[in-house]
């Protein structure tokens, strides 16, 4: 691919990274009760009695504090510091530590379990406030999160880390992280964003047990987590690491692709990330082959042999980062075509051009969801990183 092509790649990426913050500029600030709304709908319209999530806040936070220290627009920095003030003030756990998973519009608890996935999202977002501002309080906040993990979810005899908690860090009946998912003592989703604090965190903290932990739970994550067979994520598990699905999560699967070599390279033990660069082309090849639709699009995921062929927002982008970072491990064609032919898609398809922002997906036909633009699971987390990801990226190829 030339220069030309690739230049012309990363200006439509810097476009659209432009337009989707100013979308959440204008349409997620809740100038009455604070924060951020809960719910947004396809036309822009603000819910203002939506529940206000964890996983929304965090991700917020994390998505303008990397805007921030990225690009230096003071407007990022507002909204970084909205979330960070809002998470502190209101989804903090005085008592028992910890955040909470869930809040009504005021800010009031609605729901006190403390689910490790949304912890992991708190040390990812306060660690990268940190490195945007330099705020020694947001790395206390993630250094303490770290040691609850630790003390409280790390499971010393099987390694990883158990899901959910109550509010006092006594075992949770339900586990599950979401309705669609299941009930079970372990799960690949909080594996891989445990694995993203971590190692966003052991950036700014290169504290010797932190790398410790980051390098067990790399190896957890590719002797355990991966199909060692298929280089393909399992996606629910026993205690033991007894597999409990077989589900298949193409845009996990090519997310975790470049996390897992993130990681490694973070880390920076040679043997470490050379498995990780051997784990992450094959999984990288498996979605080209078996998840990626002739328009170049992924297909959302797969279970006992039926194909969901819905194109979700969240695996288009982490499908554009994880195939740039596959060619630039192998130089092969095939992937950065495949980078560029999805990220046509995602702007033909997923984003609004007229009021902004993206669709929650769309269907086999091309067809836009109606489903919100903002909510518990929409934020602009998946969508600005891949943005920032792949400008970075194309510099460092052109260069």
């Amino acid at each position: 691919m030339n220069k030309n092509l690739l230049e012309e790649f990363a200006d439509s990426v810097i476009k659209e990274k432009n337009d989707l913050l100013t979308f959440w500029l204008n349409n997620s600030v809740d100038k009455n009760y604070g924060g951020f709304y809960g719910q947004v709908s396809v036309s822009n319209q603000a819910k203002p009695e939506a529940d206000k999530a964890l996983i929304l806040n965090s991700r917020i936070l994390w998505s303008f504090a990397n805007a921030y220290r990225e690009d230096k627009n003071l407007d990022y920095l507002k909204m970084a510091d909205r979330a960070y003030d809002y998470l502190l003030a209101n989804f903090e756990d005085k008592k028992y530590g910890g955040f909470y998973w869930l809040l009504d519009y005021r800010g009031e608890v609605k729901e006190n379990k403390k689910q490790i996935y949304g912890q992991a999202f708190c040390i990812y977002a306060f660690s990268e406030y940190y490195r945007a501002t330099d705020n020694e309080d947001a790395l206390k906040k993630a250094v303490d999160l770290f040691a609850i993990l630790e003390s409280k979810s790390y499971d010393p005899e099987y390694g990883g880390y158990f899901e959910a908690y109550s509010r006092d860090w006594s075992p949770a009946e339900d586990m599950s992280l979401s309705e669609k998912d299941m009930n079970v003592a372990k799960s690949m989703n909080t594996h891989l964003h445990i694995l993203e604090a971590y190692t966003n965190l052991y950036r700014v903290w290169p504290d010797p047990e932190l790398k410790k932990k980051l390098q067990e739970l790399i190896e957890v994550v590719l002797n355990n987590i991966v199909d060692q067979d298929q280089y393909r994520f399992k996606l629910f598990f026993d205690q033991d690491w007894t597999s409990k699905s077989d589900i298949i999560s193409y845009g996990h699967d090519i997310e975790g692709s470049w996390l897992i070599y993130e990681a490694a390279e973070v880390l920076g033990e040679q043997v470490v990330l050379d498995f990780a660069e051997d784990y992450a082309l094959k999984m990288a090849a498996k979605v080209l082959e078996e998840g990626t639709a002739e328009d170049g699009s992924i297909y959302y995921e797969s279970e006992a042999g039926e194909l969901d062929k819905n194109r979700h927002w969240w695996p288009q982008a982490e499908a554009v980062v994880g195939f740039i970072n596959a060619y630039q491990l192998s130089g092969k064609v095939e992937f950065i075509e495949a980078a560029v032919k999805c990220w046509q898609y995602i702007v033909n398809n997923l984003v609004d051009q007229e009021n902004g922002g993206w669709y929650w997906l769309t269907n086999d036909q091309g067809e836009a969801n109606s489903k919100a633009k903002i909510n518990a699971w929409k934020s602009p987390y998946h969508s600005s990183r891949a943005c920032y990801e792949i400008i970075n990226r194309i510099e460092q190829i052109i260069a």
